[in-house]
C-alpha cells in the first residue's frame, strides 16, 4: 500500500513539474489543448463545406469551372479577407490570389507584420466566371451562403472587403468603393474595412497609399486586441 501511494505521490510530482516547466516557458497545456480542439472542429467543418460545395451546381458556373476555389488560409485567423471571383490562375489552380493581383495582395498582408498563411482568403464566388466577367446577381446570391458559412467557421475579428462586389455584398449596399473605404463598417458584429480590389491596383498603381491607409488601420485595430 505504501509503494503505490510513493509511485502516486512521484507521479503527482512529475506532473506538477512538468506543468510548472510549461508554464515557465508560456505554455499552457489546457490552453493549447483547447486551441488544437477548436482548429481540429473548424478544418472539419470547412472540408464537409468543401465537399459540399464540389457538388454544387445551382448555377452553370458549375459546369465550365476547372476547379472549385473554395478559400485558403488559417481556420483560425483573426484577419480574413473576401475577394470578388476566382480568375483563370485561380481556376486552374482551385486556390484564390494566385495570379498577378493573388501576389500583390500577399505583399500587401506581408507589409502589416503578416504571412499570407496567417489569414484566410475566400471569394464571393467559388466559380470562375467565363472570360472574367463580372459576377451576375444571381450567382452572388446562390454562392452567397457559402461565404456567410465560412465567415461563420472562421469566426475572423476583422474582415477586409476587396473591391466593389465584396464590399456591397456583405454590407447590403450600393455605394461605390471610394465613398466606403477609409473606415470600419460591421458585417454581423465584425468590424470590416472596405478597400480596393488588387486587381484594380494593378490598373490604378497611383491608389496604393490609400490601400496602405485602410491596411494601416486594419494592422492596428489588430495590434490592439
Amino acid at each position: 500500500m505504501n509503494e503505490i501511494r510513493r509511485e502516486l505521490a512521484s507521479i503527482i510530482s512529475a506532473v506538477k513539474t512538468r506543468i510548472d516547466l510549461e508554464k515557465r516557458f508560456g505554455v499552457d497545456t489546457i490552453t493549447l489543448s483547447k486551441s488544437n480542439s477548436e482548429k481540429e472542429r473548424k478544418i472539419k467543418l470547412l472540408e464537409e463545406l468543401r465537399g459540399e460545395m464540389l457538388a454544387c451546381h445551382k448555377c452553370p458556373l458549375g459546369k465550365t469551372r476547372t476547379n472549385l476555389v473554395f478559400g485558403v488560409g488559417d481556420p483560425m485567423a483573426k484577419l480574413m479577407f473576401v475577394g470578388e471571383a476566382p480568375g483563370r490562375d485561380e481556376d486552374l489552380q482551385g486556390e484564390p490570389f494566385v495570379g498577378r493581383a493573388g501576389q500583390l495582395l500577399t505583399k500587401i498582408i506581408e507589409a502589416i507584420g503578416l504571412k499570407r498563411s496567417d489569414v484566410y482568403i475566400a471569394n464571393v464566388l467559388k466559380c470562375r466566371p467565363p472570360g472574367n466577367r463580372n459576377p451576375l446577381p444571381e450567382e452572388i446570391v446562390l454562392c452567397m451562403p457559402y461565404l456567410i458559412k465560412q465567415i461563420e467557421t472562421i469566426q475572423p475579428k476583422a474582415l477586409c472587403a476587396l473591391g466593389t462586389f465584396a464590399a456591397q455584398t456583405l454590407l447590403n449596399t450600393k455605394a461605390p468603393v471610394g465613398t466606403l473605404r477609409g473606415k470600419f463598417h460591421e458585417y454581423k458584429g465584425i468590424p470590416m474595412m472596405v478597400t480596393y480590389h488588387p486587381a484594380y491596383l494593378l490598373r490604378n498603381p497611383n491608389d496604393k497609399a490609400k490601400v496602405w491607409d485602410d491596411m494601416k488601420k486594419v494592422r492596428d485595430f489588430l495590434n490592439e486586441l
